[in-house]
C-alpha cells in the first residue's frame, strides 16, 4: 500500500465483482459484492443490502484518505497513527465482505465468465494504463509492461482472481481458516517467494477471504448489535493510543504484507508472531468498524456500488500526487493542510464513485465481451428447440 520503502516494488489496494447469490434476508436482505454488480447466475438479482454497499463506500473512504496521508506521516505523528490504524482493518475489512459474497462461486462456466469479466479483464486494462501513466508521468519512458508483477492497486484484482478460484476447495476442507492462517504464517517467513502477482499479499491476506467465505449473516447481526457499537469506541481509542505509540517505534511495511519478516530485516519467527497478531488486530477492528456502518440506506449507499471505480481510479490521483510534488507546499504538512488533505481525499473517491464516471468506464470495470465465449450449452439447446417448434408450425 505505500511505496514509501521499497519505491520499485508494488502496493496499493477495494473490489471487484462476482456476482454471487445475496445473503438471506434475515441479515442481508441481498446485497453485491465489492465490484457491484448484480447476479448473473440465470436468477433474478435481491434486494441490495444497505449495510454492506455503506460498509464497502466507507472503507473505500479509508483507503483513500490512508493513500492522502503516506507523505504526511513523517511531519505528523498523529497522521502517523492514523494511517497505522486504518491501515490495519480497511483492506481485512474489504477482502472479508468480497470473501462473504464469492460464497456461491462454483467454477460454472457462468462464474468463471464472470470471473474473467469483472476481474481479469480490469487488471490487465489497469496494469497496462498505470504503466502508460507511470512513464509520463514520472519520466520513466522504460517503465516495463508486466502483467507478473502488479503496479500499485492492481494487486488485488490479481489476489480476488486466485482466491475466487480456490473457493471452491475451502468449502470442502474441514479447517479452513486454520489452514488459511497456517498458509499465512509460512509466507511470512519464506522470503523466496517472490513478486510474482505479489503472492506475498494474496497468501498473508488469504485468511480474511476465507473468514469472509465462513461468515453467516448471524455473525454480521452480532457485531451490529448496540453493546457492540458502544464497545468499538473505547476499542477505537485503545488502537489509537496504541497506533501513536508506536509510530516512531513499528515499520508500517508490516501492515502492507507485502514482504515476508527477513526482507523486513526481522528474524524469521518474528513473520509467523506478526501475522497471527495482526490477524487478531484486525479482526477486532474490522468488527468496530462493522459494528458502526449504518444499516439504513442514506445519500452515499448507492455508491457502494462503485467501489471498484473509485478504488482503481483515484490509484491515477494518488500516484500523480507524488510524481508531481503536490505535498511540497509547507502549509499542507500543518495540522489545517492534514485537515484540507484528508477532506479532499474523501471529495474525490466520493466522485468517483458515482453513476456517471460508472456509466463512463464501464468498457473497463464490466465489459461484456459475449464476442469472446461461447453461448452457454443450455441456451443454445433452449434456442435449437424454439426453432424447431417454429419451423414445425410452419410446415403444419
Amino acid at each position: 500500500m505505500s511505496d514509501t520503502l521499497r519505491s520499485t516494488r508494488h502496493h496499493g489496494v477495494p473490489l471487484p465483482p462476482q456476482r454471487p447469490t445475496p445473503a438471506p434476508a434475515k441479515a442481508s436482505g441481498g446485497g453485491a459484492d465489492p465490484g457491484g454488480e448484480k447476479a448473473r447466475a440465470g436468477k433474478p438479482s435481491k434486494k441490495r443490502d444497505a449495510f454492506f454497499d455503506n460498509a464497502k463506500y466507507l472503507a473505500i473512504v479509508l483507503v483513500a484518505m490512508g493513500h492522502a496521508w503516506e507523505p504526511l506521516r513523517g511531519d505528523s505523528r498523529a497522521a502517523a497513527a492514523l494511517y497505522i490504524t486504518v491501515y490495519t482493518f480497511h483492506m481485512p475489512a474489504f477482502i472479508v465482505i468480497s470473501g462473504y459474497f464469492s460464497r456461491s462461486f462454483d467454477a460454472s462456466p457462468n462464474r468463471i465468465k464472470r470471473l474473467v469479466t469483472g476481474i481479469a479483464v480490469p487488471y490487465v486494462l489497469f496494469e497496462v494504463a498505470y504503466t502508460f501513466f507511470k512513464r509520463w508521468a514520472d519520466d520513466d519512458p522504460t517503465h516495463p509492461i508486466s502483467l507478473l508483477d502488479p503496479w500499485y492497486l492492481t494487486w488485488f484484482l490479481g489476489a480476488l482472481f486466485i482466491w475466487r478460484l480456490t473457493t471452491p476447495l475451502w468449502k470442502i476442507v474441514r479447517w479452513p481458516l486454520p489452514i488459511a492462517l497456517a498458509i499465512a504464517v509460512l509466507a511470512s517467513v519464506s522470503p523466496d517467494i517472490g513478486d510474482d502477482l505479489d503472492l506475498q499479499r494474496v497468501l498473508q491476506f488469504l485468511p480474511f477471504f476465507v473468514l469472509g467465505l465462513v461468515l453467516k449473516p448471524e455473525h454480521f447481526s452480532m457485531v451490529r448489535r448496540k453493546e457492540a457499537r458502544l464497545l468499538a469506541l473505547p476499542v477505537f481509542a485503545m488502537a489509537l493510543l496504541f497506533a501513536y505509540w508506536a509510530a516512531e517505534r513499528m515499520n508500517a511495511a508490516w501492515f502492507y504484507r507485502r514482504d515476508s519478516a527477513q526482507e523486513l530485516a526481522a528474524p524469521g519467527w518474528a513473520g509467523g508472531v506478526m501475522t497471527l497478531a495482526m490477524f487478531g488486530c484486525s479482526l477486532v477492528l474490522v468488527a468496530c468498524f462493522f459494528a458502526w456502518v449504518p444499516g439504513r440506506k442514506l445519500w452515499f449507499t448507492a455508491l457502494g456500488a462503485g467501489t471498484l471505480y473509485g478504488y482503481l481510479l483515484h490509484g491515477f490521483l494518488a500516484k500523480g500526487s507524488r510524481f508531481g510534488d503536490w505535498y511540497d507546499y509547507e502549509w499542507l504538512h500543518q495540522p489545517l493542510g492534514e485537515i484540507a488533505v484528508t477532506l479532499v481525499a474523501g471529495a474525490v473517491i466520493t466522485l468517483l464513485c458515482t453513476p456517471p464516471v460508472q456509466s463512463m468506464f464501464r468498457f473497463a470495470m464490466e465489459p461484456k465481451m459475449e464476442w469472446a465465449f461461447k453461448r452457454d450449452a443450455a441456451a443454445l439447446a433452449k434456442t435449437d428447440h424454439t426453432k424447431h417448434r417454429r419451423q414445425a408450425g410452419r410446415a403444419g
